[in-house]
């Protein structure tokens, strides 16, 4: 609830019954006014555009109604009110931390040491509170795996089915990951794989990859998950110049294994917002292409930040290892999360089914399920 509102033509105070004070603009409480001439009831888009505010618009009036705030715009002479809670979830006059490299709220960085967040198959897709668990530990850490699957061929595409769609690529709807003849990437061979994110050369790339385990009796092989956002905070402590300048300037990307296909993308391997919080992580040394963004007399230290980023992430205390047993799957966040393996002979079976979807389909399934049961959320 409110306690006061106060106001000038331009600027509404409120305080809140924490003794939290807070200002909005006019022009901001306009925009983002609640009634059905700007928001439509239904799905809460706006009608408005900026161009029908009026230039010169200003508040006339600032009231706590019901410990509410209302609002009355000139030249319109219109009356909005907003309530308290809304107002409190959508405060933008308080400090903010603008530390470079930070990380969103709501995410944890890790090293090995952790456990691996898991849930059941069975419990996921029958209990919905196991089901936001495992998408809440997706968005939290990056990865989580599922256990008791069934061994059916393309059982991947139900975990998709969770919270969105499948991703196709050039690979199709899904891929295998077995040894193969003359193999088109090398995640098809037996050879170990440096910690990685995929297809670094797209842009944008698959923001989730989904790897499902049929069959797994060959000797080594294990997966080991490595948390880019853990590696890059570890870089810019220990060498701030360096992180500037992997995520200052674009190194490239390429893939052109496959006929008919050539992919191409130009991006830092440590993104930022604007506001300097940290939001991507691409890393992957297979499909690096030559960096040719890079001044001549930064090209040496960015190769040693680059060096350096590659040492932090093949440092064994950073991974976290397990052999996927059939039936198990893990998604990784592939913005963050890289994801390596270890080399495996060619005695026994190893067979992986894996895909693409996109993260945008697993926060909305997660925040509506919040939003329909807020307290499983707190």
């Amino acid at each position: 609830m409110l306690r006061t509102a106060n106001h000038d033509t331009s600027v509404v105070t409120v305080e809140f019954d924490t003794g939290t004070q807070a200002r909005f603009h006019a022009i901001w409480l306009r925009d983002n006014a609640l009634d059905p001439e700007t928001r439509a009831p239904g799905n809460g888009q706006r009608l408005i555009t900026i161009s029908d505010i009026p230039v010169d618009i200003s508040v006339s009036s600032a009231e706590i109604s019901n410990g509410d705030l209302t609002v009355t715009f000139q030249p319109e002479d219109k009356t909005v009110t907003f309530p308290a809670d809304w107002l409190a979830d959508h405060v933008y006059d308080c400090a903010r931390s603008l530390e470079t490299g930070r990380v969103a709220h709501g995410i944890t960085t890790w090293e090995r040491g952790i456990e691996a967040p898991s849930a059941d198959w069975g419990e996921v897709h029958a209990n919905p509170a196991a089901k936001r668990g495992w998408l809440a530990a997706v968005a939290k850490f990056g990865f989580a795996k599922l256990t008791g699957g069934p061994t059916e061929p393309e059982s991947l595409l139900k975990v998709a089915d969770l919270f969105g769609y499948v991703r196709e690529t050039n690979y199709g709807p899904y891929f295998e990951v077995r040894t193969e003849v003359n193999p088109t990437n090398l995640a098809y061979t037996g050879l170990g794989l440096q910690a990685h994110t995929d297809n670094p050369y797209r842009d944008p790339v698959p923001t989730l990859q989904i790897l499902y385990c049929l069959e797994n009796s060959a000797e080594g092989g294990d997966s080991i998950v490595v948390d880019g956002f853990r590696a890059a905070e570890k870089l810019r402590d220990q060498n701030p110049e360096g992180f500037a300048l992997l995520a200052g300037y674009p190194a490239r990307f390429e893939y052109k294994g496959s006929d008919g296909i050539c992919l191409r993308s130009r991006r830092p391997m440590i993104e930022l917002s604007p506001d300097g919080e940290l939001v991507g992580i691409r890393f992957n040394n297979r499909s690096s292409a030559p960096f040719v963004d890079v001044p001549f007399d930064q090209m040496e230290a960015y190769y040693a930040a680059y060096r350096q980023l590659g040492e932090i992430i093949d440092d064994p205390a950073m991974g976290v290892s397990f052999k996927l047993e059939p039936g198990e799957s893990f998604i990784v966040d592939n913005t963050r999360v890289l994801h390596a393996r270890l080399g495996y002979s060619g005695a026994g079976s190893r067979w992986l089914q894996g895909c693409y979807a996109d993260k945008d389909g697993l926060l909305s399934t997660l925040a509506a399920m919040d939003m329909a049961q807020p307290e499983a959320a707190e």
